[in-house]
């Protein structure tokens, strides 16, 4: 029923977990990253920032109409599948600005600084890493003590378990490849191990595993991924 695009990163993770911890029935494409599925023509009418994840429902709930909905950005398809299934999100009023303020601090706060980490930190050339490494990792570990602070008596982000935690938890579950330390945040070292041991998490990490460092690509030898600009989305005049 749902056509989910993926490929097995942080960001794959978040929706595929939600979309285990639902017992919702997808199926999986894998797009070849360093390859440029993501800027083929058909992908792009999905996802416009031709990134993952993406999904099309094919049986959205009834005020959506009868046509396949298209959802892109994990933030926005969290929500959406939250709204579906009505689960997994506050839907009191102030329950649900809590999820919003979470779930924007992901997408605009861990998540680019941590990817931004991991560009240094994993591909980066030689002799361009350390004032990147530095930075990034400074602000990696800020968002590890804002994520501690809320942890603080708390088994979950909003105490409830919910599509807050399951934002969040992708980019900590790899703070080791990152070089940083949770030893400095136990709230947030022993929150990750209570959803590194949920059935659904380990089902979403594992999709496609053996996909992850197959032909690993580098700022030097994949154009496609690093150094993007403008002309990565013109189209081909002879397709």
């Amino acid at each position: 029923m749902i056509d989910f695009y993926y490929a097995p990163t942080p960001n794959g993770w978040k929706v595929a977990i939600m979309l285990e911890e639902c017992g919702l029935s997808y199926t999986t494409h894998l797009l070849r990253l360093a390859e440029g599925d993501q800027f083929a023509e058909d992908f792009l009418k999905i996802s416009p920032n031709a990134k993952i994840p993406a999904l099309v429902d094919h049986a959205p709930a009834p005020a959506y109409g009868s046509a396949p909905v298209s959802v892109f950005e994990s933030g926005a398809i969290l929500m959406y599948l939250a709204e579906k299934t009505d689960r997994f999100m506050p839907t009191d009023a102030i329950g649900r600005k809590q999820a919003l303020e979470w779930l924007f601090w992901q997408v605009g706060n861990q998540g680019p600084m941590a990817g931004q980490l991991s560009h240094f930190v994993n591909y980066a050339p030689p002799g361009e890493q350390s004032y990147g490494r530095k930075r990034y990792g400074g602000e990696y570990e800020r968002n590890l003590a804002v994520l501690e602070r809320q942890l603080d008596g708390k088994a979950y982000i909003l105490s409830d378990y919910s599509i807050c935690d399951m934002i969040a938890f992708p980019w900590v579950f790899i703070a080791k490849p990152l070089t940083a330390s949770l030893d400095n945040f136990p709230q947030v070292a022993a929150w990750r191990e209570r959803l590194k041991q949920r059935p659904a998490v380990i089902n979403a990490i594992n999709l496609y595993k053996a996909a992850q460092n197959k032909g690993k690509a580098n700022v030097e030898n994949n154009a496609i991924l690093y150094n993007q600009s403008a002309s990565h989305f013109k189209k081909d005049p002879s397709a």
